[in-house]
């Protein structure tokens, strides 16, 4: 794919998929070459999407009435869900870090907490990326489904 991408970003999230999709983007795709006067040419950003803690436990722990954490215990809990969090982030974006290693790419990593439909969303319009690459976890026939998402579609058809 052409040679004009400045900004790729990469969902990861530590399924099968989501690295596959990674190993594609970087097989198949081609980032901005540096200008001979500058050092800044385009990039690949491994985005990663950590729930907030009350949803990574499943329960929000405030919200039970008889038998759940008391309001003293909810910060040590928090506190643990977040360092547990941390290093499974840890452990992906390694992961993907030394797919990458194979490639002589520029590659930058951003983690960011929320719902992944919308920190995606977010990340891609703020980096004014080119492109989004994820893996598809279908339970359809088709396993391996790339989804890419342009920010300026009739731009790149036009390039």
């Amino acid at each position: 794919m052409s040679g004009n991408l400045e900004c790729v970003v990469v969902a990861v999230e530590g399924s099968e998929e989501s690295m596959n999709a990674l190993k594609w983007a970087l097989d198949n795709l081609m980032l901005r070459s540096p200008a001979s006067d500058s050092h800044a040419g385009g990039s690949f950003i491994l985005l990663h999407v950590q729930s907030p803690p009350n949803i990574a436990a499943g329960i929000n722990p405030g919200a039970i009435p008889f038998g759940g954490p008391s309001d003293l215990e909810v910060p040590a809990f928090t506190a643990a869900i977040e360092a547990h969090q941390k290093r499974i982030t840890e452990a992906i974006l390694k992961h993907a870090l030394s797919i990458c290693s194979e490639k002589n790419v520029n590659v930058k990593t951003q983690v960011v907490i929320g719902d992944p439909k919308e920190k995606i969303c977010e990340a891609v319009e703020n980096l004014k990326a080119d492109l989004l690459v994820m893996g598809s976890r279908s339970f359809g026939p088709i396993k391996s489904t790339l989804t890419w998402y342009a920010n300026d579609i009739a731009h790149d058809i036009d390039s």
